[in-house]
């Protein structure tokens, strides 16, 4: 089995090494193609006006300057010798959950995968709380990630379908379970704009994340219950967005 492995926080980031240990338990025809620089946040977005620059940094081990997509698409298409059986994105530091899916490379590299018709999972460690930024607790990740990935691929992943997988921020021995979860929805307000001034008195802005207090628990079922309660989160997305039932119905008015 060929594994392509990916992940948005780029080549040199500790989550696609965990990728990576995570991949190899499953096998040992292992690629890595992932992005040159940081490129979380960037969705599924595609390189059309730039070159994609490859770089080997060693044996099975490239970069490319572009997004998570374009690293997948590079992958299966250029880099590796052969199509690959399975795509693995992450591992992500940073939970992928709820409203993040929208914006998430990590997921987007697993997308791309499930486009081009591989079995694809999305790789996510929560870190739990900005004090913990750096210091995510990988260990749950290499405990669990291929005994869930190889569970899954048993059974058999339908086609259009990635699986988002979470880690709760916690030691692999408080880990209660595996929760196949639903998306979870936040509390509006999460992202907001800084302003600030460079040396010349110009401004400029970041996007960035506020806390706030929770309001209300999260849904049950969802998988932002999931983590909180130290489950590991399972959640099946569909390519195919269409609200069925909402177009139903439309249908009666044209």
């Amino acid at each position: 089995m060929r594994i392509l492995c990916t992940n948005d926080d780029g080549i040199h980031a500790p989550g696609i090494k965990v990728n990576e240990e995570i991949a190899r338990q499953l096998s040992d025809d292992v690629w890595i193609v992932a992005p040159e620089l940081d490129q979380s946040g960037v969705s599924h977005s595609l390189s059309l006006n730039d070159p994609l620059r490859l770089r080997e940094i060693d044996d099975r081990h490239f970069a490319v300057h572009g997004t998570p997509t374009d690293c997948v698409i590079m992958g299966s298409r250029h880099v590796l010798p052969g199509w690959p059986d399975v795509v693995i994105s992450g591992v992500n530091k940073g939970r992928n959950v709820a409203e993040d899916v929208v914006y998430s490379g990590t997921i987007a590299g697993a997308l791309e995968g499930t486009i081009l018709g591989l079995p694809s999972f999305a790789l996510s460690q929560e870190f739990g709380g900005r004090e913990n930024r750096n210091k995510p607790m990988w260990d749950v990740a290499r405990a669990y990630g291929a005994d869930i990935i190889r569970k899954v691929m048993k059974l058999g992943v339908p086609h259009d379908t990635v699986i988002n997988i979470n880690f709760p921020a916690c030691r692999p021995e408080e880990v209660k379970g595996i929760a196949v979860a639903r998306q979870g929805k936040r509390n509006q307000g999460f992202l907001r704009i800084d302003g600030r001034e460079d040396g010349r008195g110009n401004p400029y802005y970041w996007i960035g994340f506020q806390a706030f207090e929770k309001i209300d628990p999260p849904g049950e079922g969802t998988d932002l219950a999931a983590l909180d309660d130290n489950y590991v989160s399972v959640t099946p997305l569909r390519l195919d967005r269409t609200d069925v039932m909402f177009a139903e119905e439309l249908k009666t008015l044209f």
